[in-house]
């Protein structure tokens, strides 16, 4: 992951716009004005631009002809696809990054699990939930692809954030637990079958959150 020690100032500035917008810090359709971004930045519209375009890779602004860039909103149906995307693409670095998981990482991801349980808020909820999923995924030495999981991880925030402000409760992930005891007895069909299904509720409120029975554990 890119450290604000190496990150160009356009990685900068769309890094804390992300940030603002996942937070809900910025409403769908407020338009980002270059001028007062560079302005607050201390920098020119060049690498406002440059952000922008990245922001707009992860779909969290939309650029109009003639409207200028605007936060982009989202429906149903996207949160829905970010969901499948996501299933379809950690499921296929999960079965990459397996043989290379150690005790040690397994153990960073159990703890992380430990720190979304005791999470006080959703902000820290989802930033433990992120490190649990990252730890698992990383082994797999795939650098373009966990670009593309890392964005879907930056939308399914937003949706989670808009979805569960009202009423937060940490809730106990028994789907984590499930995947690293499958990861630990070797059974990576197991552990990739939970993570598939895990992601599915990603967007929900938490009063219809499906409660989810472990899977059996394979033969």
């Amino acid at each position: 992951m890119t450290t604000p020690k190496t990150e160009t100032i356009a990685v900068r500035i769309s890094r804390i716009l992300a940030e603002r917008i996942i937070a809900g810090g910025m409403q769908a359709g407020m338009r980002l004005a270059q001028d007062h971004i560079a302005e607050e930045f201390g920098t020119s519209h060049v690498p406002v631009r440059e952000a922008f375009r990245r922001l707009e890779a992860q779909g969290l602004v939309v650029s109009e002809p003639r409207r200028g860039v605007r936060v982009a909103g989202f429906t149903m149906a996207e949160v829905k696809e970010v969901a499948e995307m996501r299933a379809a693409l950690e499921v296929l670095a999960l079965r990459h990054a397996a043989p290379h998981l150690t005790r040690s990482i397994l153990d960073q991801a159990e703890e992380a699990n430990r720190a979304g349980d005791k999470a006080g808020d959703v902000q820290s909820w989802e930033e433990a939930n992120r490190a649990f999923h990252r730890l698992l995924l990383a082994p797999c030495g795939m650098p373009r692809l966990l670009k593309s999981i890392d964005d879907l991880h930056a939308a399914s925030a937003r949706f989670l954030f808009s979805g569960w402000r009202a009423e937060w409760e940490a809730p106990t992930d028994r789907d984590h637990l499930a995947i690293l005891s499958a990861l630990r007895a070797g059974d990576i069909e197991t552990a990739a079958a939970v993570l598939a299904r895990h992601v599915q509720w990603v967007g929900q409120p938490p009063r219809t959150k499906p409660v989810r029975q472990p899977l059996p554990r394979s033969a």
